[in-house]
């Protein structure tokens, strides 16, 4: 679509930016700490999500809030939905090393089970902020298409580890319909674990799991 603004206008608002990204340098310079990393900005980002709602919440209030430039907000992530996610990606390379330390001998859906509940094993300072996290994650429909390219990435890792074992390709159906059995019973847990505080994380995954290994035999 062709812009209805004068390149005056352009010229103006360029400089505007500019203007605000120096002013939240300078703030910076004055006395408050730079944030100089992801975990900086994510909590910044979760603090305006819980004020004022995800889908209110801008880019630039969040670099603002965290004391840098809408420029340097994209240094870190690639978009406000991506501050949701954290490190995951990061924690994905985790998950697959956890995989390559199974015992050979060990079944591949007690391997499933044992990986996927250590990887969402917690602390209990980590906990109440994995769980802020992860109602976003499920909760927020605006996020829901971008985390079908998360969840790919997870089943990925899953697929991978299955097929290996068996000797197929990772995108045979049967290392395919276990990754996504396998996720679809992990998130199944987590809006279990989100109903009701009372509820620990890793012991419902490890039920869920072990149901899926039987087959559901109910």
């Amino acid at each position: 679509m062709a812009s209805i603004m004068a390149p005056g206008d352009k010229l103006e608002e360029a400089m505007a930016e500019k203007r605000s990204a120096d002013n939240a340098e300078q703030v910076n310079r004055r006395g408050r700490r730079r944030s100089t990393t992801a975990a900086d900005l994510e909590r910044a980002a979760f603090d305006l999500f819980d004020r004022h709602g995800f889908d209110a919440t801008t880019v630039e209030e969040i670099a603002a809030a965290a004391g840098i430039s809408k420029r340097t907000f994209f240094r870190y992530f690639e978009s406000k939905n991506d501050v949701v996610w954290g490190s995951f990606s990061e924690q994905l390379t985790v998950m697959r090393e956890r995989f390559g330390r199974c015992p050979e001998d060990q079944p591949i859906m007690d391997a499933v089970r044992t990986v996927v509940v250590e990887f969402n094993r917690f602390d209990s300072t980590q906990a109440p902020w994995h769980r802020k996290r992860m109602e976003l994650i499920l909760g927020v429909p605006a996020l829901h298409a971008h985390s079908t390219l998360r969840y790919r990435e997870w089943r990925d890792v899953v697929a991978e580890f299955v097929g290996g074992r068996l000797g197929l390709p990772v995108r045979e159906l049967l290392p395919q319909s276990v990754a996504h059995a396998a996720l679809g019973v992990a998130v199944a847990a987590y809006e279990h674990w989100l109903s009701g505080p009372e509820v620990e994380l890793t012991d419902v995954l490890d039920r869920a799991f072990r149901n899926l290994a039987t087959g559901f035999a109910v």
